[in-house]
Parts: structure tokens; C-alpha cells; sequence
């Protein structure tokens, strides 16, 4: 399965109803460097798209949840399947978690042991682990 199949079934999974003109997008993201929507919406008024900003708009939301965009290098799509973070199971089972459901986890998770106790995350920071903390 190639890089677009795999962003469209996850779209699909996540609820996703697939058109030509998101197709398009994918194409136009896939094939192109473009920093903003309103350069993906231009690419694809000129490929004869019939497609509005809005529409634009949504499916960027839709491919940052399911974590085939990456916002710091600006709508580059990344392959979806690595996702923000891998966790390995003893029996060898690869959890890849998007950056949006790997922050739920580690909510859910503080709520469940009981570090939060009405208090809110504010930021959370990975750090290499052989530096000292200050």
C-alpha cells in the first residue's frame, strides 16, 4: 500500500468520507512544498479543482488528527503509520500513537494515578534522560 492509500484509510477510519476533491488535496500536499492553505487552495484552483478554502481548511484539520501532517516542517505530510511516538510490547506489537492521542494518553493516564488533582497540564517536554534535571 502506497503513501496515499495509507492517508486514505486512516481518513476513512476516522470517519472521513472520501471525495475527488480530497484527493486532489492529497495529491497536491503529497506532490508539493506548500506553507499554507491558501497556496494549497490556489495549486488546486489551478489543476481545475472545484474546491473552496473551506474545504481546504477541514481537510488539513482532518490529516493533522490523524497525524499525517507535521505543523513544524508546514504541511509536509509525514507517513501516518509512524506517528509522534512508538511504544513496543513485550509480545512485539508496535503501538504508533499520532502526537494528538499520544497527549491523551499521558492525561488520561496522570488522571488515573492521581498526579493531577484538579490541575491542568500545561506543557509537556520529552527530555533526554542523561540530562540532569535543574
Amino acid at each position: 500500500m502506497n503513501e496515499k492509500e495509507q492517508i486514505i484509510e486512516k481518513l476513512k477510519k476516522n470517519g472521513c468520507r472520501i471525495t475527488r476533491q480530497r484527493k486532489l488535496l492529497i495529491d497536491i500536499i503529497l506532490e508539493n512544498s506548500c506553507s499554507s492553505c491558501k497556496e494549497i487552495y490556489f495549486r488546486a484552483s489551478e489543476e481545475g479543482g472545484s474546491v473552496g478554502l473551506a474545504t481546504v481548511y477541514r481537510m488539513v484539520n482532518a490529516l493533522e488528527e490523524i497525524g499525517a501532517i507535521d505543523r513544524s516542517n508546514i504541511y509536509r505530510l509525514e507517513h501516518p503509520a509512524e506517528g509522534c511516538c512508538a511504544v513496543f510490547l513485550d509480545d512485539g506489537t508496535v503501538c504508533r500513537l499520532s502526537e494528538k492521542n499520544w497527549k491523551r494518553v499521558i492525561l488520561e493516564g496522570m488522571e488515573q494515578c492521581g498526579y493531577l488533582k484538579n490541575r491542568k497540564i500545561r506543557k509537556i517536554v520529552m527530555e533526554d534522560g542523561r540530562k540532569q534535571p535543574r
